[in-house]
């Protein structure tokens, strides 16, 4: 289609209605064959000349729907800013850019933050409509760099849910404003502790702000190296102080992917991911149980979107498209070695080997390819009777090279 004619139509609306779409919006209304949008806001419309469709669930059902109207005249409603949390991404990320054009509303972090006085840079921001509110751990910080959060939810009754997980995790102190049907006839603003919640009538849609502000806990760690307890783990764990080590090594930068070969627990590859939101990682796991332990782990620590693969290596890497960075915590052996470097050019491996068969490896493997070879040697304080002495821990050999 020509970028003068665009088929699609994605407008904006808000929860004042008909009232609040503009000139351009109203005339794209009325030339429309087919207009598609949630039950809500079809209401607001009333009566067309165009055939009105219901917005199926889950979303995903309608987009074909939507689609096989083309070329015709099609106005397709979303809440607010249809690319910030919205639809927009969803309904266009298939079609070319001549085939769309958008008319934007108010999004609703526009209309929470000019309520609540909170300056838009400094708010993180989270769309927790379907997703676990364990994403937040990370930014849950009694001093947050940026201050403040705010998040979309599925409806009303999930409020108290956010209310208790926050209790949970010792944020019960946390101040809570509940915005519910911001810039409409219906707009409610209300404020409570999450250990104090007072009410549970809130009406769908609501924003919730989060101000962590002066809460006891402390919130996660930033820097690479998370406590091992916070994973669950039979004792097969790149332990803390390697781990960090291991994650500096590996050096992830944005948008890169990991191969975790070995995963044991998840830690390397979970501890990969929270480097930035655009990393992605695959844990390659042949152990059942330990696939379920590293399934439970990623949802634990909001980083669901782990992949997890069932199988052992190097058989199960085949399907799997080539990464940035390899990290080797198990199942070393000479074939994976070759594996990847036949498969995997340009990625950063790094290999740790805590058996002399393992030593013997990296260090041939070194010897051909370069790279660099360390041995790390960790002691901890332990008590010898009524003193106090050294308990070394096995030595690990790490090999990082560029394949």
């Amino acid at each position: 289609m020509s970028k003068a004619h665009p088929w699609l139509t994605i407008i904006g609306i808000g929860e004042d209605g008909l009232s609040g779409i503009g000139p351009q919006g109203q005339e794209a209304i009325a030339q429309a064959k087919v207009i598609m949008g949630a039950a809500r806001h079809l209401e607001c419309l009333g009566p067309t000349s165009a055939k009105q469709v219901t917005w199926p669930v889950p979303f995903a059902d309608g987009i074909p729907q939507l689609m096989a109207h083309a070329p015709e005249p099609v106005v397709a409603l979303a809440s607010g800013d249809p690319f910030w949390f919205g639809a927009g991404t969803s309904l266009t990320k298939t079609l070319d850019r001549g085939d769309w054009t958008v008319i934007p509303n108010r999004s609703s972090l526009t209309l929470a933050a000019s309520h609540l006085g909170w300056p838009i840079e400094q708010i993180d921001t989270f769309a927790l409509h379907a997703a676990p509110f364990e994403k937040l751990r990370f930014a849950l910080q009694p001093t947050n760099s940026k201050g403040k959060i705010l998040v979309t939810l599925r409806d009303g009754a999930a409020v108290a849910e956010l209310a208790e997980f926050l209790v949970r995790h010792g944020f019960g102190a946390a101040r809570l404003h509940i915005l519910e049907a911001l810039g409409g006839a219906r707009e409610r603003v209300r404020v409570y502790e999450a250990e104090a919640m007072g009410a549970d009538d809130f009406a769908h849609p609501v924003m919730v702000g989060i101000d962590p502000q002066g809460c006891a806990a402390l919130g996660l760690p930033l820097a690479s190296g998370l406590p091992d307890e916070l994973f669950d783990h039979d004792g097969q764990i790149t332990k803390r102080p390697v781990r960090a080590m291991t994650l500096s090594a590996l050096a992830p930068r944005a948008g890169e992917r990991l191969w975790d070969i070995g995963g044991g627990s998840g830690s390397i590859a979970l501890e990969w991911l929270r480097t930035h939101p655009s990393n992605t990682a695959v844990c390659f796991e042949r152990d059942a149980a330990r696939a379920e332990r590293i399934g439970h782990n990623a949802v634990a620590l909001g980083l669901a979107h782990l992949e997890i693969s069932h199988g052992s290596a190097p058989e199960c890497l085949e399907d799997h498209a080539a990464p940035d960075a390899i990290f080797i915590g198990g199942g070393l052996s000479a074939p994976l070695l070759e594996t990847i470097f036949n498969r995997c050019a340009g990625a950063r491996l790094v290999a740790n080997g805590v058996t002399l068969e393992a030593e013997a490896l990296l260090a041939q493997w070194h010897g051909t390819h370069g790279g660099t070879l360390m041995r790390i040697e960790i002691a901890q304080s332990g008590p010898i009777g009524r003193l106090r002495g050294w308990k070394s821990a096995y030595p690990i050999v790490q090999w990082s090279v560029t394949v």
